[in-house]
């Protein structure tokens, strides 16, 4: 697995204008393919009257899934160079369709390349991107007495507290670790609890860095 990967905050559209041609990059976080191809279904409807709707998309954390599309423009000038820009920038479950209206003047193979990659570059830098990085799910399980400090200790040192649940007999916390801090953080608690609070490693996730 990816130790992190970027992607899209939200949604969103950024517009360029090139030689009259109107280039619309409509962004969106996409956790599936299905995801992807439903956005680029409702962007295709939105603009129906447009010259072209091209897209691209890459899902997954490692990219396993990458799929592009030129829409009637010539061969690799557009859905290829909007891939291109995603990877580039190491964006993942991301969509991307640029849609173009046509103005007047031919931009030719390099100028279209040129022109459907910028629209994607500059949204992203618009729009903004986030960091996930990839951490291990753990359970710590502690004694009521100690639980109100065992979660304020963890919300100081900027620990990701993701559930809390109270128990008859005790508190269970899920929290989000880097593997890196496993090992200190099992020497932490065992410390701050005088050895009394359970703790249990689960499976892995990605959560924002």
């Amino acid at each position: 697995m990816q130790d992190e990967y970027r992607t899209v905050a939200h949604a969103g559209v950024h517009e360029i204008e090139i030689n009259r041609s109107r280039f619309l990059c409509a962004l969106a976080p996409a956790a599936t393919e299905q995801e992807a191809q439903d956005f680029i279904a409702s962007v295709r409807k939105e603009h129906a009257d447009a010259t072209h709707n091209c897209w691209a998309y890459v899902i997954g954390a490692d990219a396993s899934v990458q799929k592009a599309s030129d829409d009637g423009e010539p061969g690799g000038t557009a859905g290829v160079p909007m891939l291109q820009m995603l990877l580039r920038r190491e964006m993942r479950y991301v969509v991307a369709v640029v849609t173009r209206y046509y103005g007047g003047v031919k931009l030719g193979a390099g100028g279209l390349i040129r022109a459907y990659g910028g629209a994607v570059g500059e949204a992203l830098d618009t729009l903004g991107t986030l960091t996930r990085r990839r951490f291990r799910l753990a359970t710590v399980t502690v004694d009521h007495q100690r639980a109100g400090k065992v979660q304020n200790d963890l919300h100081a040192t900027g620990r990701e507290v993701r559930d809390v649940r109270y128990g008859a007999e005790a508190v269970t916390i899920e929290i989000g670790l880097p593997d890196a801090d496993v090992d200190a953080f099992r020497a932490w608690l065992a410390d701050a609890t005088a050895g009394t609070a359970g703790f249990e490693l689960g499976g892995e996730a990605y959560g924002d860095a």
